[in-house]
């Protein structure tokens, strides 16, 4: 049996890919690989060259759309200056709950510190970090400052 070592490649309908695609590079900060105007599709690097990519495919302002969940693997230190990044580029940083936060939250039975935004289609996107800590599974999902003081 074949046993797969990561995510190599997501792919995501988008309704302005030229908006989309300035989105993900300038805000996301992935970089673009290709883009193809026959099949009205973009590719972006995630990570190095050759690690991962994301496709971005128009299916134009149509009023049916199918919403994704997409997580970034990122640093530690990027997942906690997340929040404040986000804002200055005009995205609204979210918790697990989908509320505006300042601080990410830790998903604890891996345990990872977590940030939620949404990309101009609605699309459901997260900078994760696996943390170095053992997992507690009981504690759920709580905020970065809540792990950090060990509370409940």
């Amino acid at each position: 049996m074949t046993v797969p070592h990561h995510l190599f490649e997501a792919h995501v309908p988008v309704a302005d890919l030229g908006r989309s695609v300035t989105f993900y590079r300038d805000v996301v900060g992935l970089e673009l690989a290709y883009t193809t105007d026959d099949r009205r599709a973009a590719f972006l690097w995630i990570g190095s060259r050759g690690e991962a990519t994301l496709g971005l495919w128009s299916v134009g302002p149509g009023p049916h759309k199918v919403i994704t969940h997409i997580a970034f693997s990122a640093s530690l230190d990027d997942v906690l200056q997340a929040p404040r990044a986000l804002r200055a580029r005009g995205v609204l940083p979210l918790d697990f709950e989908g509320q505006p936060t300042d601080e990410p939250v830790v998903i604890a039975w891996m345990p990872a510190a977590s940030i939620y935004f949404r990309d101009p289609d609605g699309h459901l996107l997260e900078y994760i970090a696996m943390l170095p800590d053992e997992p507690r599974s009981e504690r759920g999902v709580v905020s970065w400052r809540t792990w950090q003081h060990g509370q409940p």
